[in-house]
């Protein structure tokens, strides 16, 4: 009803992680608002199968546990954003417009966890105390690479993607590169659709696996 209410169509409702996945696949939504503990296949099972068939379906995690290790892991599978059920629930028709437009919804700390930890060539989910991972070769640590860069990214967009993966705003962006709060939005639509992502966070994620969080 809220959610209606606020001008969005809600295609399905789902009681369970299972059906959650099948619905999906079956409406192709925009955004998908997913509860972690549930029957027959928890939120993050879900998560992880919507987002490798759905690259482009942004997936808002909603639940009763406030705890980091679920936060990164869901950041890790594909999450967008986080939010808790004690949330104002107005919020939350602004939390799913907030992604929709390609604004950050994860805390900025368990994001940078989450991304210090794939710099160090260590596990994303690693949240307790980190040993010094071996080096490679004679060298430091690194920031693992998976592949090279989409070949039709700009330098602009190469540019943006860097700001991004530093934790900066759209407008933090726009100040920086001096161009307008438009244009940034649409470098970073142009950045979602060729990296394949449906969101701020998973772009992020993706510059740091890519060598671009420096």
């Amino acid at each position: 009803m809220l959610l209606e209410q606020a001008g969005f169509d809600v295609v399905a409702l789902a009681a369970t992680g299972n059906e959650a996945v099948r619905l999906a696949l079956e409406h192709k939504p925009d955004v998908v608002l997913l509860d972690i503990r549930m029957p027959d296949g928890d939120g993050l099972q879900a998560l992880a199968q919507i987002k490798a068939q759905l690259p482009n379906t942004a997936v808002l995690i909603l639940t009763t546990y406030d705890n980091p290790t679920y936060l990164a892991q869901a950041v890790n599978l594909g999450a967008a954003g986080f939010l808790t059920k004690d949330t104002d629930p107005q919020n939350i028709p602004l939390a799913v417009r907030a992604v929709v437009s390609g604004e950050a919804l994860v805390d900025l700390q368990v994001l940078q966890r989450v991304l210090n930890n794939l710099r160090a060539g260590r596990d994303p989910l690693d949240t307790g105390i980190l040993s010094e991972p071996e080096p490679e070769s004679g060298r430091g640590a690194e920031t693992q690479k998976s592949g090279p860069l989409p070949e039709d990214l700009t330098d602009q967009e190469v540019r943006v993607l860097r700001l991004i993966a530093q934790g900066m705003s759209n407008q933090e962006i726009a100040d920086r590169l001096h161009i307008s709060l438009n244009t940034v939005k649409t470098h970073i639509k142009h950045i979602f659709s060729k990296l394949g992502v449906s969101d701020r966070t998973q772009a992020a994620v993706w510059a740091w696996r890519h060598g671009l969080g420096e």
